[in-house]
């Protein structure tokens, strides 16, 4: 059962986003299997080709420190720090890593082995038990994205994937796909915004008080 604000960022995200109904069961399927990882230790890892790699890169900007909470430390934790002045600036994260940010490991992997299958070993190096890789591909077919979904599956992975609304390889591959209702590249990218902020901020809520 989700918290009174969670379920109002959910609310106003529909009342918003009209659109956006026909994916509300699919986002509160996300928003539960990222809190269960969460919540087993897990960590949330992202994959996604140009405006969604930006998007990748946002979404743990929203998770690893404040989004619309402080996150505060603990004093227990404070004092053991021993440091005022740093504690101060310290906010908890919700793990989460972008997979397109690590340029060297990028351009070496895709130099040498098969460019497409660069997110896929990144899934296999950081991969554990009650992790989850987050796809978003406007089309659900990136290549580079269903590859990692692959060794995700493989490795008893949760997958969730973002796309839009047509038929696609990464459907296939998904414990929960959010399919905006919309086939137009930059439409989705613009339904998929609201929907991972909602996201981030109904997390943050669940994890986190004031």
């Amino acid at each position: 059962m989700m918290k009174t604000k969670s379920v109002e960022y959910l609310n106003d995200l529909m009342q918003r986003h009209p659109d956006l109904l026909s994916c509300k069961k699919e986002i509160i399927k996300a928003i539960e299997l990222i809190s269960i990882s969460f919540k087993n230790g897990g960590k949330l890892l992202l994959c996604g080709n140009g405006g969604s790699a930006a998007d990748c890169d946002h979404i743990v900007g929203e998770l690893m420190k404040g989004f619309k909470k402080k996150r505060t430390l603990s004093k227990e934790f404070s004092d053991k720090i021993n440091d005022i002045e740093l504690t101060n600036q310290l906010q908890y994260g919700l793990p989460a890593i972008s997979l397109v940010s690590q340029t060297a490991l990028t351009t070496a992997f895709s130099n040498d082995q098969m460019p497409e299958a660069v997110f896929a070993q990144q899934v296999l190096g950081y991969g554990k038990k009650d992790d989850i890789l987050l796809c978003i591909s406007t089309s659900g077919n990136s290549k580079n994205c269903v590859y990692a979904a692959k060794v995700a599956k493989a490795l008893d992975l949760k997958v969730i994937s973002l796309t839009g609304n047509k038929r696609c390889d990464l459907q296939e591959l998904s414990d929960c796909i959010i399919q905006v209702p919309n086939d137009i590249t930059f439409r989705i990218q613009e339904y998929h915004l609201p929907i991972y902020h909602t996201i981030c901020m109904v997390l943050e809520e669940e994890f986190f008080e004031l």
